[in-house]
């Protein structure tokens, strides 16, 4: 199936003043949108074309590096978008999202704490995710636009700390950005909609 550039779900401004209408002018529709373009044109090549995106992205895993650097950016950023909303973040969870971290993570505070620090130790470009593997939540980092869909996992909340995902805010300040989404962006409906997929 061919990628396509989703639309954001909300206005540029939406997210102000944790992420400016300028970074996502820039994330969106130059960043995202080159992963759409290459992806299309490597996995025409790769004779990949037809499948979908995940399977695209397993496939490609450790065969195809410039296939899978796009698809795996293209994947991350069709739920990074998604997993933002305005007014976001905070402690209020869904029910089901919070017995899990408490059972499985040892409750909200040491899961904010353990995210933020897997993304302030991801060494350059990546992701940090809260993913499911084996049934149970588990806090993990991944370089450039791997996911945990490569290493036997379900991805259910992810934060890009990519530089152009925080400089033109938060400079070089990557601990600050990523406060800002636990408390203040998170859309935990939608981490709960990946967690029933993820656990159903």
């Amino acid at each position: 199936m061919a990628f396509t550039l989703p639309e954001l779900p909300y206005a540029y401004d939406a997210l102000a003043p944790y992420m400016s209408a300028e970074t996502l002018e820039f994330h969106h529709d130059k960043h995202h949108n080159a992963y759409v373009v290459k992806g299309n044109e490597l996995a025409e090549a790769a004779g990949m074309a037809d499948l979908s995106l995940e399977e695209i992205v397993k496939q490609s895993f450790g065969s195809n590096a410039g296939l899978f650097n796009n698809a795996g950016q293209h994947y991350n950023h069709i739920h990074f978008w998604n997993w933002m909303k305005k007014d976001g973040g905070g402690t209020k969870l869904p029910g089901k999202i919070q017995s899990a971290i408490d059972s499985d993570l040892g409750g909200y505070d040491k899961f904010r704490a353990d995210l933020i620090a897997a993304g302030v130790g991801q060494f350059g470009s990546g992701w940090a995710w809260l993913a499911v593997k084996d049934g149970k939540l588990e806090i993990m980092k991944t370089p450039n636009g791997e996911n945990p869909l490569v290493h036997g996992a379900s991805p259910i909340l992810g934060v890009d700390v990519w530089e152009h995902s925080y400089y033109i805010d938060y400079r070089n300040a990557r601990p600050k950005y990523l406060e800002a989404f636990i408390d203040n962006m998170i859309n935990w409906e939608y981490v709960e909609q990946m967690h029933e997929a993820a656990t159903s």
